[in-house]
């Protein structure tokens, strides 16, 4: 085995999604600081395209291997190759993600609220983004499968990997529609802040409720969010599961980070912000100092509350 990071003294990261928006920079900023990277994409031509654009930057440091978070063959291939390559490491980033509807009017939706349509996406306002966004089942089960289960199933992988560093880092990436504020339902809120008896098994139950209740229309009806409803759902159990993990491996520094409201596919390129821009608070959080938090919620460069 050749431990390429041990041998060159350089901390060794990985980031799922990497082959574009904030995801790409993040890589970009992770080689900015001496951090060997190994970028990953479920589209091998995507992700080799990505990694050579950065090798054209200057940053020769940054490895292609491709990952698709919902096939556990294509997640056991990859920390084989981290393991065999680079003998441990330092930093996790889950950045790949899945929105869980389609803009059926991306102009529309550009041109909604000044372009902040997506902060505007309120269970007042759902009739206002009729014909803008369309929600269905297999979407919101797609959703749920990419965010929150795609990225337990990369964690729990490589965290033999992560547990070989001393300086072990996972990031997280949210959303501010994760936090708790657009679920009504007390029962829920309740459940998934409770930092003490919360497990990976309620909210298996919660997930389980939510698509019995988005399948036979029952969300309003049981407190759930209506608009963007699976991805608030997702990044909520994302935020959860991060507490959860902080607690567990409490010699690691597990966080999770809404990047801000920026210019990427998923948002439709709506939002005030680029993705360099929103690549800089996940990146803080990967780098953070020994003595940094763990369990924290970062409202982009700020910790808050979930």
């Amino acid at each position: 085995m050749t431990d390429i990071c041990s041998s060159n003294g350089k901390r060794c990261a990985l980031v799922t999604g990497g082959n574009k928006g904030i995801g790409f920079e993040i890589c970009r900023k992770l080689a900015e600081n001496e951090v060997t990277v190994i970028l990953t994409a479920r589209n091998v031509k995507n992700g080799t395209e990505a990694v050579e654009k950065l090798k054209l930057s200057g940053f020769s440091d940054v490895v292609f291997h491709q990952l698709d978070v919902k096939d556990s063959a294509s997640i056991a291939a990859l920390a084989n190759y981290v393991q065999s390559s680079f003998g441990k490491l330092d930093i996790l980033v889950n950045n790949a993600a899945a929105i869980g509807l389609v803009i059926t009017d991306p102009e529309e939706l550009r041109s909604f609220k000044d372009g902040a349509a997506f902060f505007q996406a309120t269970d007042e306002n759902a009739h206002l983004l009729k014909g803008v966004l369309e929600e269905d089942y297999e979407l919101a089960q797609d959703c749920l499968r990419t965010n929150y289960y795609g990225t337990k199933a990369v964690t729990t992988e490589l965290l033999p990997l992560l547990q070989l560093s001393n300086s072990a880092r996972i990031v997280n990436l949210t959303s501010v529609f994760g936090e708790l504020k657009w679920i009504c339902s007390e029962k829920v809120k309740a459940e998934l802040n409770n930092e003490e008896r919360l497990t990976e098994e309620n909210i298996d139950e919660l997930l389980k409720w939510f698509l019995k209740d988005f399948k036979e229309n029952n969300l309003k009806a049981n407190g759930w969010p209506l608009v963007v409803s699976a991805y608030k759902i997702s990044k909520a159990v994302i935020n959860a599961y991060t507490r959860l993990l902080a607690r567990k491996y409490p010699n690691m520094l597990i966080n999770c980070v809404h990047p801000g409201y920026c210019q990427t596919d998923i948002t439709s390129e709506t939002g005030p912000l680029t993705p360099e821009e929103g690549s800089r608070a996940p990146t803080m959080v990967a780098l953070l100092p020994d003595d940094g938090p763990s369990g924290i919620y970062f409202s982009e460069m700020q910790p808050s509350a979930f």
